[in-house]
């Protein structure tokens, strides 16, 4: 299986690189990326940016480009429920735009002839629930194109999406963009903070400061683990 592995940001491309076996950098366009296998399969990890058009721009140039037959996110996320505490792992069932709506008559998150929820490939959501360690979590995430940081930030989250555990600024636009390609998705994210239940950004600066590289090898684990 050929598996495209996307991040936001290089120092999560950076903790995801050391998990591939012979690994090579080559050029995607104008972007890096790093080839190798994890398992039995070929991987391509690349960093995808910060925000839905960025990670969306790059999730179709990896599909262009690698042809995987699956794509993965994977990073940081904020907590977006109390049970979700730094380091917890969420695999995603669904993901969600937090800031979208289209007016009157519509569902939130919900655009013209796509779904208002995404919905993750199941045989990545299977797998986990048989092999990832017991903390980790199953469940919706919610992106929209701001650092949530506040208490009221992450009510309106909770207000629209009360399902919602956890939240970040590229997993909807990345599985929007994969519904359009035909391609499956799937979201694999460490809980770096917890908006509204502590001082999120001295959280967020510690998390990188002291991140344990065990939390992504939970990324390895899946892969390795999958047909």
């Amino acid at each position: 299986m050929k598996i495209g592995i996307l991040a936001a940001m290089d120092k999560e491309v950076a903790l995801l690189i050391p998990l591939l076996k012979n690994m090579e950098e080559v050029a995607m366009d104008s972007r890096k990326a790093y080839i190798g296998k994890i398992g039995k399969h070929d991987v391509c990890v690349m960093k995808c940016g910060i925000g839905k058009v960025s990670s969306a721009l790059n999730a179709y140039r990896m599909i262009e480009y690698f042809h995987p037959d699956i794509v993965i996110n994977s990073g940081v996320a904020g907590g977006a429920d109390a049970t979700m505490k730094v380091g917890s792992v969420l695999v995603a069932t669904e993901a969600a735009y937090h800031d979208v709506w289209c007016g009157p008559g519509t569902e939130w998150g919900h655009m013209d002839g796509l779904p208002a929820r995404f919905a993750m490939d199941e045989n990545v959501i299977a797998t986990c629930r048989k092999t990832a360690s017991p903390d980790v979590r199953f469940g919706l995430i919610c992106s929209g194109d701001r650092f949530i940081s506040k208490v009221e930030e992450v009510d309106f989250i909770k207000d629209v999406y009360p399902d919602a555990l956890a939240c970040d600024m590229e997993s909807a636009s990345i599985a929007h963009a994969c519904h359009d390609c035909g391609v499956p998705f799937a979201v694999v994210r460490v809980v770096s903070d917890t908006p509204g239940q502590a001082d999120n950004i001295s959280q967020y600066k510690n998390f990188w400061s002291e991140a344990p590289e065990k939390t992504f090898n939970e990324v390895r684990s899946i892969i390795e683990s999958l047909d």
